[in-house]
Protein backbone atom coordinates (compact mmCIF):
# COMPACT_ATOMS: atom_id res chain seq x y z
CA UNK A 1 0.00 0.00 0.00
CA UNK A 2 1.52 3.35 -1.02
CA UNK A 3 1.85 6.16 1.49
CA UNK A 4 0.05 9.31 0.46
CA UNK A 5 1.97 12.58 0.73
CA UNK A 6 0.31 15.28 2.81
CA UNK A 7 0.19 18.62 0.99
CA UNK A 8 -0.89 21.31 3.42
CA UNK A 9 -0.09 24.98 3.70
CA UNK A 10 0.99 24.51 7.31
CA UNK A 11 3.08 21.40 7.88
CA UNK A 12 2.40 21.66 11.59
CA UNK A 13 -1.20 20.57 11.26
CA UNK A 14 -0.70 16.82 10.83
CA UNK A 15 1.21 14.46 13.13
CA UNK A 16 4.56 13.44 11.70
CA UNK A 17 3.73 9.75 12.22
CA UNK A 18 0.46 9.87 10.26
CA UNK A 19 1.53 10.06 6.65
CA UNK A 20 4.60 11.23 4.76
CA UNK A 21 4.85 15.01 4.64
CA UNK A 22 5.68 17.03 1.56
CA UNK A 23 9.16 18.36 0.85
CA UNK A 24 7.97 21.93 1.51
CA UNK A 25 6.32 20.84 4.73
CA UNK A 26 9.51 19.15 5.90
CA UNK A 27 11.60 22.23 5.07
CA UNK A 28 9.24 24.54 6.97
CA UNK A 29 9.03 22.24 9.97
CA UNK A 30 12.81 21.72 10.06
CA UNK A 31 13.33 25.51 10.11
CA UNK A 32 11.11 25.77 13.19
CA UNK A 33 12.95 23.01 15.02
CA UNK A 34 16.33 24.37 13.91
CA UNK A 35 15.39 27.75 15.37
CA UNK A 36 14.57 26.02 18.66
CA UNK A 37 17.77 23.94 18.51
CA UNK A 38 19.88 26.82 19.82
CA UNK A 39 19.89 27.19 23.63
CA UNK A 40 19.85 31.01 23.48
CA UNK A 41 16.86 31.07 21.11
CA UNK A 42 15.04 28.52 23.24
CA UNK A 43 15.62 30.70 26.32
CA UNK A 44 14.50 33.84 24.48
CA UNK A 45 11.32 32.13 23.33
CA UNK A 46 10.58 30.95 26.86
CA UNK A 47 11.25 34.43 28.28
CA UNK A 48 8.86 36.01 25.78
CA UNK A 49 6.26 33.30 26.44
CA UNK A 50 6.51 33.87 30.21
CA UNK A 51 6.30 37.67 29.88
CA UNK A 52 3.05 39.53 30.48
CA UNK A 53 0.77 39.20 27.45
CA UNK A 54 3.41 36.84 25.92
CA UNK A 55 5.21 39.91 24.57
CA UNK A 56 8.56 41.50 25.45
CA UNK A 57 10.71 44.41 24.35
CA UNK A 58 14.14 43.54 23.01
CA UNK A 59 15.46 45.87 25.72
CA UNK A 60 14.14 43.41 28.34
CA UNK A 61 15.76 40.39 26.71
CA UNK A 62 19.46 41.27 26.62
CA UNK A 63 20.19 41.02 30.35
CA UNK A 64 18.63 37.57 30.97
CA UNK A 65 20.77 35.97 28.23
CA UNK A 66 23.84 38.17 28.89
CA UNK A 67 24.26 39.07 25.21
CA UNK A 68 24.45 42.35 23.32
CA UNK A 69 21.32 43.83 21.78
CA UNK A 70 22.47 43.13 18.18
CA UNK A 71 23.13 39.47 19.03
CA UNK A 72 19.76 39.11 20.76
CA UNK A 73 18.06 40.81 17.79
CA UNK A 74 19.73 38.31 15.44
CA UNK A 75 18.40 35.38 17.46
CA UNK A 76 14.95 36.95 17.61
CA UNK A 77 14.94 37.45 13.83
CA UNK A 78 15.54 33.73 13.38
CA UNK A 79 12.57 32.98 15.65
CA UNK A 80 10.42 35.45 13.69
CA UNK A 81 11.52 33.96 10.35
CA UNK A 82 10.62 30.49 11.67
CA UNK A 83 7.09 31.69 12.49
CA UNK A 84 7.41 31.35 16.25
CA UNK A 85 7.46 35.06 17.17
CA UNK A 86 6.07 38.25 15.66
CA UNK A 87 7.83 41.62 15.73
CA UNK A 88 6.29 45.07 16.08
CA UNK A 89 8.12 48.38 16.24
CA UNK A 90 7.17 51.02 18.82
CA UNK A 91 9.31 54.10 18.63
CA UNK A 92 12.91 52.95 18.64
CA UNK A 93 12.21 49.59 20.28
CA UNK A 94 11.09 46.28 18.82
CA UNK A 95 8.60 44.14 20.69
CA UNK A 96 8.36 40.40 20.18
CA UNK A 97 5.29 38.28 20.82
CA UNK A 98 4.65 34.57 20.74
CA UNK A 99 2.63 33.51 17.69
CA UNK A 100 -0.64 32.12 19.10
CA UNK A 101 -0.70 28.35 18.79
CA UNK A 102 2.81 28.04 17.30
CA UNK A 103 4.17 25.89 20.13
CA UNK A 104 0.99 23.83 20.32
CA UNK A 105 1.31 23.08 16.60
CA UNK A 106 4.87 21.84 17.05
CA UNK A 107 3.80 19.66 19.96
CA UNK A 108 0.94 18.25 17.89
CA UNK A 109 3.33 17.28 15.11
CA UNK A 110 5.34 15.14 17.50
CA UNK A 111 2.37 13.63 19.29
CA UNK A 112 1.80 9.99 18.43
CA UNK A 113 -1.88 9.30 17.71
CA UNK A 114 -3.50 6.96 20.20
CA UNK A 115 -3.84 3.41 18.95
CA UNK A 116 -7.40 2.47 18.13
CA UNK A 117 -8.73 -0.96 18.93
Amino acid sequence: MATEVIETLDPCCAPIVGEAMSVNGAVTLAAKFKALGDPTRLRLLSIVAAHEDREACVCDLTEPVALSQPTVSHHLKILVDAGLLTRSKRGTWSFYALVPGALDQLADVLRTPAATS
